[in-house]
């Protein structure tokens, strides 16, 4: 049975309306002017990135979803409510911390979560429940979930190993390499399934949006678009190797291999979107029960002022930011030289590897070899005296090798506890392979004096001394050493190296820090 409202909305209701709808309009779009930077590196990542370019379509798609139901939000009630300030200026904090710690995608996130806080504060709570999933879809606008990549890619390589040993193939794997008799095989970034996983649940989300009206069965739908493609990734994966191991590796090589996984991904969001479709609830007639019924009858001034002051408890981060990095010590001039050999460890000429890692825009670095009793040791070191954009100790622009590196590949990375007196607490052991060598590699990080492994940690460390404007130099001390059985052979040496050469690093990196 179906119920048909007819409560007429008046003109000076239309025209209220329309008045705040303007202001809210151009509130968004100043909010994105106050902060640009945030805003155009979003931009700039859809830009460049394949993954990513759906955001492109996020704020067109959460525009229309509250166009289609522009009937029923003009009979709501709209007036401004004050109490959003506060989770603004909390988001606008948040925004600044992020900023202050140069975690990008934490100021997009802050960035878009203030729209619906500001449309709340302009319109009022009971409009911004009704525009929930139009405001809350623009999250998926944010460029997020590279950090899942490593995990992504061990899921991957483990399924397709384990599918092909059940189908009767030898197969020996290091991490995400493995081999096969008909040729050797590996997961790189683009085959983790995170272009996959987050196309299908931008879709998903919006399909179960529009077609469902349960709130539980938009939730199960939602997790099945999270769930499905990450499984069939897999499948994806153990096809592409089948189909070339069976071809005697002429076909799911080249430009074919990424064609099998886009049809692959097309057939399977069909049947995902099939099976939905049994249970969907779009084509029944809904009663219609507004919120609130009535005429609006906030003026429009009380919206602009609300706007006002949207605009300046936003502003609140920006301006602080302004003022610390006008008073930001400009890069000096700074030494950084070898760490003196000691403890019968002695500093060698020549390299005895061509590898080192990548660190961008460290404004000191210096590699160093070392020898004892015949074993091997490489030290690098990477200092920043002053962080900033382009030049900062944590960032994913720093890595151990490059993916698809022409002679290096990364096997297994992990955090190791040295458990040595005068080593840091933990370290990040990566093993690297060459055609004509392997390396067993420990490095951290020091900030403020700690060692430091875990990324996050480290961002909030940062951003702490950052906001209470203290020094923010910080440096990467990376040990490697060859190694020809197992790697486990190898730790002896480093930690060996570390005991002996500690004092003797830290020296280095105390006169770096000197003014």
């Amino acid at each position: 049975m179906s119920a048909t409202l007819q409560s007429p909305i008046t003109a000076p209701a239309v025209h209220g309306w329309q008045a705040a709808s303007l202001i809210t309009a151009v509130t968004v779009v100043v909010l994105l002017l106050i902060f640009f930077s945030t805003a155009a590196s979003t931009v700039e990542i859809w830009d460049r990135s394949e993954t990513f370019a759906h955001g492109y379509l996020i704020f067109p798609i959460s525009i229309w979803l509250i166009w289609r139901r522009r009937s029923e939000l003009a009979k709501l009630a709209f007036r401004p409510d004050w109490r959003g300030l506060g989770p603004l200026f909390v988001l606008s904090f948040g925004w600044l911390f992020a900023h202050s710690g140069g975690v990008l995608v934490g100021e997009q996130l802050m960035l878009v979560a203030m729209i619906p806080v500001a449309v709340w504060t302009l319109l009022g709570l009971s409009v911004v429940r009704a525009m929930a999933f139009p405001l809350g879809y623009l999250l998926l606008a944010v460029p997020m979930g590279e950090a899942l990549i490593p995990h992504m890619m061990d899921f991957t390589a483990n399924f397709t190993v384990k599918a092909l040993q059940l189908t009767g193939i030898p197969v020996y794997q290091e991490g995400t390499f493995f081999t096969i008799p008909s040729g050797d095989w590996s997961v790189v970034e683009g085959c983790s399934g995170l272009r996959y996983l987050i196309a299908s649940f931008t879709l998903g989300v919006l399909y179960a949006y529009l077609t469902y009206r349960s709130i539980t069965r938009r939730i199960i739908f939602s997790l099945a678009a999270i769930v499905v493609p990450v499984f069939a990734n897999g499948m994806r994966a153990y096809m592409i190797v089948m189909i070339a191991d069976l071809s005697d590796m002429k076909l799911a090589l080249g430009v074919d291999h990424l064609i099998y996984g886009w049809i692959w991904f097309g057939v399977v969001m069909l049947a995902m979107f099939w099976v939905g479709g049994y249970w969907r609830q779009d084509l029944a007639e809904l009663t219609v029960t507004p919120a609130a019924q009535g005429t609006p009858q906030t003026p429009a001034g009380r919206v602009l002022l609300a706007a006002v002051l949207v605009l300046l408890v936003a502003l609140t981060g920006p301006a602080y930011a302004a003022w610390l990095a006008a008073r930001a010590p400009a890069p000096g001039a700074m030494q950084l030289s070898a760490p003196v050999a000691t403890n019968g460890w002695v500093a060698e000429r020549a390299p005895f590897t061509d590898w080192q890692p990548h660190y961008v825009g460290p404004d000191r670095r210096i590699a160093a070899y070392y020898s004892k009793n015949g074993q091997q040791v490489m030290l690098y070191l990477a200092y920043y005296g002053t962080q900033r954009q382009g030049s900062e100790l944590i960032t994913s622009q720093n890595y151990m090798i490059k993916q698809k590196h022409p002679r290096w590949s990364n096997i297994a990375e992990i955090n190791v506890i040295p458990d040595a007196a005068g080593l840091p607490p933990r370290v990040i052991q990566t093993r690297l392979r060459a055609p004509d060598q392997r390396l067993l590699v420990w490095r951290w990080d020091q900030l403020d004096g700690r060692d430091m492994t875990n990324d996050y940690l480290s961002k909030l460390l940062l951003a702490k001394e950052r906001l209470l404007d203290q020094p923010d130099d910080g440096a990467a001390i990376v040990v490697a050493t060859p190694h020809h059985d197992s790697p486990e052979t190898a730790q002896p040496v480093l930690r060996e190296f570390i005991q002996d050469m500690r004092g003797s690093i830290a020296a280095s990196l105390a006169k770096a820090a000197q003014p």
